[in-house]
C-alpha cells in the first residue's frame, strides 16, 4: 500500500485508465462473439428452419397431389387425372433438394428428409405403380380393387413422416429462438456491464482527482494565498503525489528567497533612507556652498578685480613714467607685473564665465546657427584681420539651445583655429554641419598647425596648456567651455584625428523632431564639401597647436577677440557670401 501511495499521478491514472480499458476491451471481445452467435442464430431462424417448415408444408401438399391423382386414375381412368402426380413428384423433388440444402447444418432433419423419400417412394412402388399400370392394362375396375386400405394405411406412413419431419423442424427452430434469446440476453447483460464498468471507472476517477489533485491544491492555493497576502514566513507543505510534493517544495524554496530578498530589500531601503537622509544634508550643504560660491563670483568679479585693475594701472603708470629711466632689469620687473595682472584678470573672467555655464540659464529657444556665425564672423574680425584668415560655412540648421552660449562655442573655436594657424600660410576656416540620426554633427575644419592624436584628450581639460604662453597667448580654458557648452546642449565633442592636414573638430547638438524625420544630408556630399580646397573646422584649444589665448563673449563674461585683437592692429572684413557663406578678412 505504501508502495502505492509513492506512486506519481501520472502513474496512477495510468494504471486506472489500463485496467478500465482491458475490462472493456475484454468485454467488447465477449459481445463480439456474442453478437455473431446471434446473428447465427438469427439466421437459422430466418433463412433455414422457417424456410424448412414452409417446404415440408409443400413436400406434403405435393404428395397429396400424387395419392390424389392416382385414386382419380383408377376412378376415371383418364390420362389428365395423372398430371397431378407427375407434377407432385417434380415438386417433390425440387423440394427434397432444397430442404437437403438448407438443413446441411442439421444432421437429424437429413435424416427425416431422406425418410420422407424413403417411404413416399416406397408408397409409389407398392400403390401408385400397380394401380396405374393395371388401370391402365386391365380397366379401371381392376385399378380400384388395388385401392384398399392397406394402401391407404401405407400412405399415411408416408404422411406420419411428413408430419415428423416437421415436428424436428419446429423444435430445431425453437432451439435457434432460444439461442437467440439466450445471445441477446448476454449481450444485453454484458453492455450492462460496460456501462457499469464505465461508470465505477469514472466515479473513482472523480474520486481519485478530488482526492488525489483538488484537496492537494486547494490546500497548496491556500497556504501559497497566505504568503502572498505578507505572511513570508509561512512554510508551505505539500501532501498527495510526489509531483504535488515536489511543487510544493519548489514553492517553499521560491517563498524562502522572495523572503531572503525582501530582508535583503528591507536592508538596502533602510540604507538608502540613510544615504537619501545623508544626500539631504549633502544638497544642503551643497546649496549654502553655491550661494557661497555666488557670493565669491561676486566678490572675484567686483571686489577682486578692482585691486587688480589698481596694480595694473599703477604698474602701466611706472612702465611708461619710468621706461628708460631706471636699469634694463627693472623695466623687466615692471613688464612682469603689468603681464601678471592682466593674465589674472583674464583668468578671473574665464572662470567666472565657465562656472555660469548652465547655471544663469535664459532658457532653450529654437536658433538659426546662420546667424550665430554672422555673429561670430563680427567677434573675431579684429583676430581674422590680423592673421588675414578666411571665415566660410555651409548652410546650418536650426537647434534648441541657448544662443548667446551657442556663439561662445563657435567664437572659441574659430579663435582656435585663427590662432594655431602655420606660419607664413594664409589661414582658412570651414564650418559645415550634416544630419547623424537624430542629432546635428557640426565640424570645425582648418589648415593649421594640426593636433597630435595623444592629445587629443587632454585638450577639453581645464587650464591643460600644451605650449608655453610665449608661444601662444590664452588661459587654456576655451575648449574647456566648449566641452561644457555642448554636453550642457545634450551632445559630445571630439578631435577628427582622421585628417591629413590642420585640425578638425566635431560636436553634435540634438536635432528638432522634424528634421529627424526629414531626409538627412547627403554623407558623401559633406565629405566633399569638407575635403575640398577651403579647409574647414577649428583647431583644438589645447591640442599640441596651444591654448587659446581668446576670452569669452560679453553675454558669458568676455569678449572672445578680445585677446586676438591684442595679436595685431584691427582692420575691416572684405567679401561676403558667394555659393556658401563666407567671411573673408585680408
Amino acid at each position: 500500500m505504501k508502495g502505492v501511495l509513492e506512486w506519481t499521478l501520472r502513474r496512477r491514472v495510468v494504471t486506472l485508465l489500463t485496467v478500465v480499458a482491458i475490462l472493456l476491451l475484454g468485454l467488447a471481445a465477449g459481445e463480439v462473439a456474442l453478437a455473431a452467435k446471434n446473428r447465427t442464430h438469427i439466421d437459422a431462424i430466418l433463412n433455414k428452419t422457417g424456410p424448412l417448415r414452409v417446404q415440408a408444408q409443400e413436400l406434403l401438399n405435393a404428395l397429396l397431389d400424387q395419392e390424389t391423382a392416382v385414386r382419380g386414375y383408377a376412378v376415371s381412368g383418364s390420362p389428365a387425372e395423372l398430371a397431378p402426380y407427375d407434377a407432385g413428384r417434380k415438386r417433390e423433388q425440387d423440394l427434397t433438394a432444397s430442404m437437403r440444402r438448407l438443413a446441411v447444418d442439421y444432421p437429424g432433419l437429413r435424416e427425416e428428409i431422406q425418410v420422407v423419400e424413403q417411404r413416399a417412394e416406397a408408397w409409389r412402388q407398392a400403390v401408385a405403380v400397380p394401380v396405374i399400370t393395371t388401370t391402365d392394362q386391365n380397366g379401371t375396375a381392376a385399378g380400384q380393387a388395388l385401392v384398399t386400405d392397406e394402401a391407404r394405411e401405407q400412405f399415411d406412413e408416408v404422411r406420419g413422416a411428413v408430419d415428423h419431419l416437421q415436428q424436428e423442424i419446429f423444435e430445431t427452430r425453437q432451439s435457434s429462438a432460444e439461442d437467440v434469446r439466450r445471445t441477446s440476453n448476454l449481450l444485453v447483460f454484458l453492455l450492462i456491464v460496460a456501462v457499469a464498468v464505465v461508470l465505477v471507472a469514472g466515479t473513482m476517477m472523480l474520486v481519485s482527482l478530488d482526492k488525489m489533485v483538488i484537496r492537494p491544491l486547494t490546500r497548496l492555493a491556500d497556504q501559497v494565498r497566505e504568503v502572498a497576502e505578507g505572511d513570508y514566513q509561512h512554510g508551505i507543505a505539500g501532501e498527495g503525489p510526489p509531483e504535488f510534493v515536489q511543487l510544493a517544495e519548489d514553492v517553499d524554496a521560491m517563498r524562502r528567497k522572495i523572503a531572503k530578498d525582501l530582508a535583503e530589500v528591507r536592508e538596502a531601503r533602510e540604507r538608502i533612507e540613510w544615504v537619501n537622509s545623508q544626500l539631504q544634508k549633502q544638497a544642503e550643504e551643497l546649496t549654502r556652498s553655491n550661494r557661497d560660491l555666488e557670493q565669491f563670483a561676486y566678490v572675484a568679479s567686483h571686489d577682486l578685480q578692482e585691486p587688480l585693475r589698481k596694480v595694473a594701472s599703477f604698474c602701466q603708470l611706472l612702465q611708461r613714467r619710468y621706461a628708460g629711466q631706471l636699469d634694463e632689469r627693472a623695466d623687466q620687473y615692471i613688464a612682469f607685473a603689468v603681464d601678471g595682472a592682466q593674465r589674472m584678470q583674464r583668468l578671473i573672467n574665464d572662470l567666472l564665465a565657465f562656472s555660469r555655464i548652465g547655471r544663469l540659464t535664459t532658457g532653450f529657444t529654437e536658433v538659426d546657427l546662420n546667424k550665430v556665425m554672422g555673429d561670430v564672423a563680427a567677434q573675431t574680425e579684429a583676430g581674422r584681420q590680423y592673421a588675414d584668415a578666411e571665415l566660410t560655412w555651409d548652410e546650418l540648421p536650426v537647434i534648441r539651445g541657448e544662443e548667446p552660449l551657442l556663439t561662445n562655442l563657435l567664437a572659441n573655436l574659430v579663435s582656435n583655429s585663427v590662432k594655431f594657424r602655420r606660419p607664413d600660410v594664409p589661414s582658412k576656416v570651414h564650418v559645415s554641419a550634416r544630419l547623424v540620426g537624430d542629432e546635428w554633427e557640426i565640424s570645425c575644419r582648418d589648415n593649421g598647425i594640426g593636433i597630435e592624436p595623444e592629445f587629443a584628450d587632454k585638450i577639453f581639460v581645464i587650464f591643460q596648456r600644451l605650449h608655453a604662453k610665449d608661444a601662444y597667448p590664452g588661459t587654456g580654458i576655451g575648449l574647456a567651455i566648449v566641452k561644457k557648452i555642448v554636453e550642457y546642449h545634450g551632445g559630445r565633442v571630439w578631435v577628427d584625428t582622421d585628417v591629413e592636414e590642420g585640425t578638425v573638430i566635431r560636436f553634435t547638438l540634438p536635432s528638432l523632431p522634424e528634421q529627424a524625420a526629414g531626409t538627412a544630408t547627403d554623407a558623401a556630399a559633406t565629405d566633399a564639401a569638407e575635403g575640398g580646397d577651403e579647409p574647414a573646422g577649428g583647431a583644438g584649444d589645447d591640442g599640441p597647436a596651444g591654448n587659446t589665448g581668446t576670452g569669452l563673449p560679453a553675454q558669458v563674461g568676455g569678449d572672445a577677440a578680445g585677446t586676438d585683437a591684442t595679436d595685431g592692429p584691427g582692420g575691416a572684413p572684405e567679401g561676403g557670401r558667394t555659393g556658401d557663406m563666407r567671411e573673408t578678412v585680408g
